[in-house]
């Protein structure tokens, strides 16, 4: 992977780690998850008469993500009503790129050095690490909210597989993200609205400015995170996607009073391990 490849994807981690700050000050977050697709996929209806249309090929990738997609956002919501985001955000987050190497060797045929494999793994298990900060016992506290986590972590690896082969078959990885958000966005929020439309409406009036905000961090960082899969390994891009998760222990720090824990610490620094061994 190339520096400026590298450093398109470390720029998409911040931009996600910010959408999932604004998630994480919601009081009803899947009413906000739906606001957030729902605005990002306005924004991308509006930008399909500047692309061209996907061939055929890449059809069957877009209606497996957009499937995979919703799954993500309707578990990662369930995850965050039943786990604390701390707890949530890093073991769905660590555990994907772990399932995404494997994908990516086994079902996409990627190839990767023991080096690079060795910086995956260890950038996935310190991420996790970070769930563990206050022992075993958080997660066993929240049983449901821990296997909602776990499973959003295969719809993760799931997308990303689906996404990064469906840009390649498109032959263009921005008229691929255009129609992947325009199909995307609205089944969340249809959802949300047919189901809870008191809460979906009351957050509209409280809460649209920064859903839109969301939106559009989200759209741009997944846009870049597509790109960089049609020029690099899947399983890297994810890998390193995940960084993410330090972004958002570093807002945590600034903005919220997080302490910096010794076990958090320790947690960082293999994911930075991890990191430096994926750029030697």
């Amino acid at each position: 992977m190339s520096l400026t490849v590298a450093t398109a994807v470390l720029l998409a981690a911040l931009l996600h780690a910010s959408w999932n700050a604004i998630l994480r000050f919601s009081s009803d977050r899947m009413v906000t998850l739906a606001l957030l697709t729902g605005s990002s996929g306005i924004v991308a209806l509006a930008g399909l008469p500047f692309v061209e249309v996907p061939p055929a090929a890449a059809w069957p990738w877009l209606s497996a993500s957009v499937f995979l997609h919703l799954g993500y956002n309707l578990f990662l919501g369930t995850a965050y009503r039943y786990g604390e985001l701390g707890k949530v955000y890093p073991l769905a987050r660590g555990a994907a790129p772990l399932v995404t190497l494997l994908a990516g060797v086994f079902l996409v045929g990627e190839t990767l050095s023991p080096q690079a494999t060795l910086g995956i793994v260890l950038l996935g298990c310190g991420i996790v690490a970070l769930t563990f900060e206050r022992g075993w016992r958080v997660l066993l506290q929240a049983p449901r909210g821990t296997a909602f986590a776990l499973i959003t972590s295969l719809f993760i690896s799931a997308y990303s597989v689906s996404d990064g082969l469906g840009a390649r078959a498109a032959g263009n990885a921005h008229a691929y993200t255009l129609w992947l958000f325009a199909l995307d966005g609205l089944p969340l929020a249809i959802y949300v609205f047919a189901t809870r439309r008191g809460e979906a409406i009351a957050a509209l009036r409280l809460s649209w400015l920064s859903g839109c905000v969301a939106g559009m961090l989200s759209l741009g960082a997944y846009w870049i995170v597509i790109w960089a899969m049609t020029v690099a390994p899947i399983a890297l891009v994810a890998a390193l996607r995940e960084t993410s998760v330090l972004f958002a222990v570093g807002i945590g720090i600034v903005f919220l009073g997080e302490r910096l824990s010794v076990p958090r610490l320790a947690s960082i620094l293999v994911v930075l391990a991890g990191l430096a061994i994926l750029r030697l």
